[in-house]
């Protein structure tokens, strides 16, 4: 069996005394896409976070054969991780290009021969922000800002894109053309790691699910599998589903 692109043993992170993981165990196959679901306060940012750099964490993290141990935020970044976070945190008061410009500091740095034409395959993906590529970031609506924390991710050439709550605040309409853009970088081959409050878009573009539930994994499986869960069905999928951050 291959070795998986992501390996996580024994997590655990918080904030200051607060822990918010009490152990997590899961991991994830090149090319695939894997969503973490669960309730408000579970843990899925935190998760996130923290395989990032951006909190301090206890447990094992392999990313791509590579020991995360003692990795600082710049180091996980150049090994190939992105994370495109819940708030976007673009720079809004540059054009649209320039934001993406700067995502491709990875290629850059790594002398990636025409690592620019990263662009092509971002105005590919999002035509919207080529018609818009002059415009300041901080100008385009909801659903268009999280097209470009997406493509400005993705200009880094990452091994494994990390997405956090990318449907937050957005139009069903946009929901669903974001959900679109994930099947097709899936189609592609791009490994990702969803986090997502809209448990059945999610299930529905993911090959693994997990159910993360106060700090620990309460349910994992096929995300098909997991989407004809009666449990799943009734806590996630139903009307009265709570929201997640």
């Amino acid at each position: 069996m291959a070795q998986p692109l992501l390996q996580v043993r024994d997590l655990h992170a918080g904030y200051g005394r607060a822990e918010v993981l009490t152990g997590l165990d899961f991991e994830l196959a090149k090319g695939q896409v894997v969503t973490v679901i669960g309730p408000n306060g579970a843990g899925k940012s935190t998760t996130l976070n923290a395989l990032m750099g951006l909190l301090p964490a206890r447990g094992r993290i392999v990313f791509d054969g590579a020991d995360l141990a003692d990795t600082t935020l710049e180091e996980r970044v150049m090994l190939g991780l992105a994370l495109v976070p819940e708030k976007r945190e673009l720079f809004g008061t540059m054009p649209v290009e320039d934001n993406l410009v700067l995502g491709g500091f990875r290629p850059m740095k790594l002398r990636v021969p025409n690592w620019r034409s990263g662009l092509d395959r971002v105005y590919e993906l999002f035509p919207r922000l080529k018609e818009r590529r002059t415009q300041l970031a901080g100008t385009l609506s909801g659903g268009e800002r999280q097209m470009l924390a997406v493509g400005r991710a993705l200009m880094a050439q990452p091994k494994l894109l990390m997405l956090d709550e990318p449907s937050l605040g957005l139009a069903p309409l946009v929901v669903r053309e974001i959900f679109g853009i994930i099947e097709r970088l899936r189609e592609q081959g791009v490994s990702i790691l969803l986090v997502e409050q809209n448990a059945r878009a999610a299930l529905q573009v993911a090959d693994h699910a997990y159910v993360l539930e106060t700090g620990e994994i309460s349910m994992q499986g096929p995300a098909a599998q997991l989407a004809d869960d009666p449990r799943v069905i009734e806590t996630y999928l139903g009307a009265a589903r709570p929201a997640s951050t």
